[in-house]
């Protein structure tokens, strides 16, 4: 979806297709067909915007084969979808029962990170709509903070890899006319938890192809006042290369042990959903739900928030509530301006078969309608600040 905001320039929104799970080629096709052009559909859209997730063995079997790419690119265009934006976060096997700290892998000390996320580069340039020039791709946070921060060649490592990628960037701008960025993706747990925690490395980078993806839900769970965190990085000249936006889940008082029964009903094996809680003494976090209600491993005197993106269009519940406002303000600063400080949106609901089961949709059907509703929302909200639906 396209809009021009008061500027005269076009800010895109998309969805992201990591929500459906593909570790091939043919899974992919599978994810256009069956989800993608459904919510399409749903929306009355001739044309959206989809984020796409390709993993490990998609992106090489695209990358080794031209003609599988360029097979892509037309049934993209046949089903009514294009591609400004790749979630370049999840290496593979996101979709596995299991993927807890497995997502973190390889991070940016391990040169397959910089091998895949250069020829993530390589297949978005040729993937872009004719019209467009820039694309965009979020990635991890470097790492997660162990065994990263007790190595001390670690971070050299890291920050060879992005200016080696920056490099690859720059190459790639001049061989296609195509501008590629980069955004590392802050979340918690991770080396860059905060994007108060990117602007340092960011800085050692030095180089514009290379900023900061904003998670409206990873900001919210580290209880970043989004003021502050957008002017700090618009100080530091750090780049807002893409937003994600996603909504936290919210308990406001976690003492009670009718919140903690609701929390639990989110607890659930297959991702991280790291727990924060803002006190006195500063931030306080466990790796997961079902550490922080073991217990007293996190004081409860205080709100939580949990990285546990819950569907922007549907809060949780009463005790429980999302963090939509945080989304809101967000996107307020970052479009809502006389000039945009992103022009890529992704909404980036991931966890939907996650959820308590009674919320789960129970079909392609249900989940289409889910993801349709989202983006409506996300439409309305850019609407109401001022920009104009393109057709």
């Amino acid at each position: 979806m396209r809009f021009r905001h008061p500027d005269g320039s076009t800010v895109h929104l998309a969805y992201c297709t990591n929500v459906h799970p593909a570790e091939n080629l043919e899974g992919v096709r599978a994810q256009l067909r069956d989800h993608c052009e459904p919510v399409r559909k749903r929306l009355g859209r001739d044309r959206i915007g989809i984020g796409l997730w390709l993993a490990k063995d998609a992106a090489r079997a695209l990358t080794n084969d031209p003609s599988e790419l360029r097979s892509l690119r037309s049934e993209l265009e046949h089903r009514g979808l294009e591609v400004v934006t790749l979630n370049g976060f999840p290496y593979e096997g996101f979709g596995a029962q299991e993927v807890k700290y497995r997502v973190y892998t390889p991070d940016w000390t391990d040169p397959e990170r910089l091998a895949h996320t250069t020829d993530l580069a390589r297949l978005l340039a040729a993937l872009l709509p004719d019209d467009v020039t820039q694309g965009t791709i979020s990635t991890l946070p470097i790492a997660w903070r162990t065994p990263y921060a007790t190595d001390p060649t670690a971070a050299g490592t890291a920050r060879k890899a992005l200016v080696t990628l920056a490099q690859r960037l720059d190459a790639l701008a001049e061989l296609t006319g195509k501008s590629i960025r980069i955004g590392l993706e802050p979340e918690p747990g991770c080396t860059v938890e905060t994007t108060a925690d990117a602007i340092a490395p960011l800085t050692l980078v030095g180089h514009d192809r290379i900023g900061v993806c904003v998670d409206t839900c990873h900001l919210a769970t580290s209880f970043e006042d989004p003021d502050t965190a957008l002017d700090a990085l618009e100080a530091a000249g750090v780049a807002v290369v893409k937003a994600q936006l996603s909504a936290a889940l919210h308990a406001e008082h976690p003492h009670l042990p009718e919140v903690r029964a609701a929390l639990g009903a989110f607890a659930e094996p297959r991702f991280l959903h790291q727990t924060r809680t803002l006190t006195a003494a500063g931030l306080r976090g466990t790796d997961d739900l079902d550490e922080a209600l073991s217990g007293g491993a996190l004081p409860d005197s205080t709100p939580w928030r949990s990285h546990f993106h819950v569907p922007l269009h549907a809060p949780p519940a009463p005790p429980l509530a999302s963090t939509l406002p945080v989304l809101r303000s967000v996107l307020n600063r970052l479009v809502g301006g006389p000039v945009p400080r992103t022009r890529h949106l992704e909404v980036e609901t991931y966890t939907w078969q996650a959820l308590p089961a009674e919320l789960r949709p129970r079909s392609r059907s249900q989940l289409a309608d889910g993801i349709a509703a989202e983006l409506t929302l996300a439409r309305d909200l850019l609407t109401d600040l001022g920009l104009k639906e393109l057709p």
